[in-house]
């Protein structure tokens, strides 16, 4: 997935700043996640430290570039990061990387008059890392511009959020959507692309993490509860099996995403009595969400309350009664 579609506003207001020659020094990239505002925050990053005339070396490599992210959640899976696999990460980034963070900045920039600091994700701090960072913020070494990935606005500190300018990050347009799925997935089947795109909301990101997860069959099982209802239990034993017997978090997560924009999309043309079916098992999903991250559902048990949720809208008097 490439950063430059979709975000022609977002760079207009980044170049300018950079022409103005004042550039403010700290900026929160809020949005959804999944609308590639760490990408932006990279490439952003390393326009920024570019000097004329001086070699650089990528993004990832570079001295006046510092990436801020949740550590590998044990040795184990920080052995897979440095073989370049994928690997769990903790859940916020600590006070302790802040810190460190802070002293690399008593020096000056490497390659040229300017360094950046990315947060990825800002609102994924520790209390005292936000303390730590608020400090930065408030007297920042010269030549340092801090760049904070935010999913959501409301969960950073107002002193946080008073220090910096926000640059938002919408939905994508689906003509948008769609050239970013096929550039970056163009191997996809039309059908679980069609399907990853109709779950996504707008985010690039959430449409591959759908098709990476191979979660077409499930999609459609679960539209099948929206119209169907599940009267014998069958359609949620099938969903259950689409899932897979160990499903890790994160595919328990986008399960979860896929049901509730199946919901979403039901909401248009749904009558009154459906639609307050709708409201209500959207309210029980984004619970069941929220708790997911932390909390160890059993699996089959989870996909059966989801399962039935979507069942309960169904127009059928079966489908309306069952949970």
């Amino acid at each position: 997935m490439t950063v430059f579609i979709g975000h022609d506003e977002a760079w207009a207001e980044w170049r300018a700043a950079m022409a103005s020659h004042r550039m403010h020094h700290a900026w929160i990239l809020a949005g959804r996640e999944g609308l590639g505002k760490a990408h932006f925050a990279t490439a952003a990053a390393a326009e920024l430290v570019t000097e004329p005339g001086v070699p650089q070396p990528p993004p990832v490599r570079h001295p006046d570039i510092h990436l801020l992210t949740p550590l590998p959640s044990n040795d184990d899976e920080a052995k897979k990061r440095e073989e370049g696999k994928p690997y769990a990460r903790k859940r916020n980034i600590s006070v302790d990387q802040i810190r460190e963070m802070q002293r690399r900045l008593v020096t000056r920039p490497t390659l040229g008059e300017r360094r950046a600091v990315i947060v990825d994700a800002a609102d994924d701090m520790e209390k005292g890392a936000v303390n730590a960072l608020l400090k930065s913020l408030e007297e920042p070494p010269q030549g340092t511009f801090f760049l904070l990935v935010v999913h959501q606005l409301g969960k950073l500190l107002p002193t946080i959020r008073s220090r910096c300018l926000v640059m938002r990050f919408h939905p994508l347009e689906d003509a948008e959507l769609a050239r970013a799925v096929a550039l970056a997935a163009p191997e996809a089947d039309g059908l679980d692309r069609d399907a990853a795109l109709a779950v996504s909301g707008g985010s690039p990101g959430a449409a591959l993490s759908f098709l990476e997860q191979g979660l077409g069959d499930t999609w459609r099982v679960m539209n099948r509860l929206l119209r169907e209802g599940d009267p014998e239990f069958t359609l949620r034993g099938e969903l259950s099996a689409k899932l897979g017997q160990r499903p890790d978090r994160e595919r328990q997560l986008a399960a979860l995403e896929a049901a509730r924009m199946a919901l979403v999309r039901a909401l248009p043309t749904a009558d009154d009595a459906m639609r307050l079916r709708i409201v209500a098992a959207h309210a029980t999903l984004a619970g069941l969400a929220a708790q997911a991250p932390t909390y160890n559902f059993d699996p089959g048990l989870l996909m059966m309350e989801i399962g039935g949720l979507l069942a309960s809208v169904a127009r059928t008097r079966e489908g309306a009664n069952q949970r």
